[in-house]
Order: C-alpha cells, then sequence, then structure tokens
C-alpha cells in the first residue's frame, strides 16, 4: 500500500509513542500542522485499511518496581483452553495470556501467562491464590523467572 507523504510522517511521530499529555492527538496535531481531530481520523482510517494493525501500550514494569516477572506455562486440554485463557487473563496479576502450539515430547504446554510483582515470593503468592481462586489444580504448569530484561518497544515501521 501506498501512503501519502503526511500519513507517512503521522506514522513516524506515533511509532515511538504518543506524547504523555491530556490530549495526546491535539499535541501530535499541533506538531504535524493537522487538526486534532484529522490525527484521529487518519489514524482510524489506517486501522480499517490494515496499515496499523495494533495500536497498544509497553509497560516498562521494571521501572514500576515490579522486578519479579514470572512467565506460567500450561498444559491445558485443547476444549478448555478458551475458558481457561479468559478466566486467566481477566486476572489483575496477569499483564498478558496467549496461546501456542505444544512442541511434543519436551514441551507439554500449549498456554502462557506473565505473572509481576515486586517480589519472587510476591508472584508465587499470586499464582497460588489464582490457583485456588480458578479451580486450576488439575492442570500440569512451570514457572518460568525471568534472569534479565531485554528492551521494550513498539513495532517500527520503515
Amino acid at each position: 500500500m501506498v501512503l501519502n507523504e503526511t500519513d507517512q510522517r503521522l506514522i513516524a511521530a506515533i511509532q515511538d509513542g504518543l506524547p504523555l499529555v491530556s490530549r495526546p492527538y491535539a499535541a501530535l496535531g499541533e506538531q504535524l500542522g493537522m487538526e486534532e481531530n484529522e490525527v484521529v481520523e487518519r489514524i482510524s482510517a489506517m486501522q480499517r485499511r490494515g496499515i496499523i494493525r495494533r495500536f497498544g501500550v509497553v509497560v516498562r514494569h521494571r521501572q514500576l518496581g515490579f522486578t519479579a516477572n514470572a512467565m506460567v506455562v500450561w498444559d491445558i486440554p485443547d476444549s478448555r483452553i478458551d475458558q481457561v485463557a479468559g478466566r486467566l487473563s481477566g486476572q489483575p496479576c496477569v499483564s498478558l495470556c496467549y496461546q501456542r502450539p505444544r512442541r511434543p515430547p519436551d514441551w507439554p504446554y500449549n498456554l502462557f501467562c506473565m505473572i509481576h510483582g515486586r517480589s519472587r515470593d510476591s508472584v508465587l503468592a499470586s499464582l497460588e491464590q489464582m490457583v485456588n481462586r480458578l479451580e486450576l489444580e488439575q492442570f500440569p504448569h512451570e514457572v518460568l523467572f525471568s534472569g534479565r530484561c531485554f528492551k521494550q518497544r513498539g513495532g517500527h515501521y520503515c
């Protein structure tokens, strides 16, 4: 798809994040010589056309004091995956939850959820409470704590 120069400038302006102000689209418009409603409409049009597929937030959890992070991997029967994933993703301690294919014989897990906490003990306590509250005891799972933090950023376009 060919983009006009204005849309190219708008994509370049938003790919590193929106301005942290009360009216970010107005600030972008001022920067780019557009009205706020034009910025919103151009972004919406690019989403409808599939040029922008995701518009989300990158949370730098370590800067917020959440330094203990664990990916919990689950072996959930395929017939229950949607139900269990929906319940897990609704938990306050879970920041993301997604399905991936199993890789037998070494990797039986098909559901992944990330739990952030201020300590390993708090992550494990959150997991235990969640398992009990959601009655997930019957599903095998492993807790994989993060060893290092990689650079976090959103998608970039050429």
